[in-house]
């Protein structure tokens, strides 16, 4: 039997983690580990997780916070320590049905069958009214006929993607330690995109369709500074600028970088022009930080030198 971790990234949400807590406990098909990655939470965060009493659920408290993309390098990192054979990835606002799990496992066992080694498997996620939310990007290569070949198990309830968010989706052991971990330097918005397009360079991941979770956002839709009006998630925006401009040039070439800077450079003279003098800041300084950031890329060294001791070798030895 397989083994798997399901790692939650939480930040001064201590009524959605126990909502996501309680659905994992609550799957169908048991999580054999939970571990809680708090990034150094301000409320009472840390005594909720500690009056949190569970045999499989461990918390590990981040001494400052490092923003979701430091947050999930190192829940990624303790997932593969775990030695599970695969890593469930979360925010605290996921909540999965109780067949999630079971459903990304029958999709992993239907792609071996099919002798596809897929890097990760992620769910369906829908907003709270229903409507489809985090939607991943088809994968479209082609097959030898030359016809893109993503429907090919549509009857299966699967569809090849390559970039995804980190809500639900669940990696191999074997992703991890061939592709290394999270940009931690990235801090926030675009870790996943970037880390997801690493790991579909060569075979894409799968959005299985009966894995669902419920994805409660603090702010429904598309990231959109042209909308925001959160004085800190303003700021923010200036480093998702930046590392869309990093993930563009590494993944889809310069010309296309180059692109979105005057798209971003015309969108900083439009809120000059409105007076919103503090985003075309933001916009700026996000063009400016991006042309330069090059952050270095966690490879394989960068996770602890672990056994490979799945969940299967684990109970030959008991």
């Amino acid at each position: 039997m397989v083994d798997v971790t399901a790692v939650v990234l939480t930040y001064n949400r201590r009524d959605l983690v126990q909502r996501c807590l309680r659905a994992l406990l609550g799957q169908s098909r048991p999580v054999d580990r939970i571990i809680v990655v708090d990034n150094a939470s301000t409320d009472d965060t840390p005594a909720v997780l500690a009056g949190f009493v569970s045999s499989v659920l461990t918390v590990h408290r981040m001494p400052s916070n490092k923003g979701a993309a430091g947050g999930f390098h190192e829940a990624m990192r303790l997932g593969h320590e775990s030695g599970s054979d695969f890593v469930w990835v979360m925010d605290d606002d996921v909540i999965a049905a109780p067949d999630a799990l079971a459903e990304l496992l029958n999709a992993f066992s239907l792609l071996d069958e099919q002798g596809i080694e897929a890097p990760f498997a992620v769910s369906c996620a829908h907003a709270p009214d229903g409507l489809v939310t985090n939607v991943p990007d088809i994968d479209r290569r082609r097959n030898a006929l030359s016809y893109e070949k993503w429907p090919q198990l549509l009857e299966h309830g699967l569809v090849p993607v390559g970039r995804s968010t980190f809500v639900s989706a669940m990696f191999r052991r074997e992703t991890l330690e061939r592709h290394g971990l999270p940009i931690a330097a990235m801090f926030i918005w675009g870790e996943d995109t970037e880390y997801t397009l690493r790991v579909t360079r060569e075979a894409p991941g799968y959005l299985v369709g009966r894995s669902h979770v419920e994805h409660v956002r603090a702010m429904a839709g598309l990231l959109d500074i042209r909308t925001e009006k959160d004085p800190t998630r303003i700021g923010w925006h200036r480093l998702h600028i930046r590392n869309r401009i990093y993930v563009t040039r590494r993944y889809e070439g310069r010309r296309s970088a180059l692109r979105y800077v005057r798209r971003m450079g015309r969108l900083a003279l439009r809120f000059l022009r409105e007076g919103e003098t503090h985003k075309a800041r933001m916009v700026a300084e996000g063009i400016f930080l991006g042309l330069t950031f090059n952050p270095v890329v966690p490879g394989v060294a960068d996770i602890a030198d672990q056994p490979a001791t799945t969940g299967r070798q684990r109970a030959l030895q008991m």
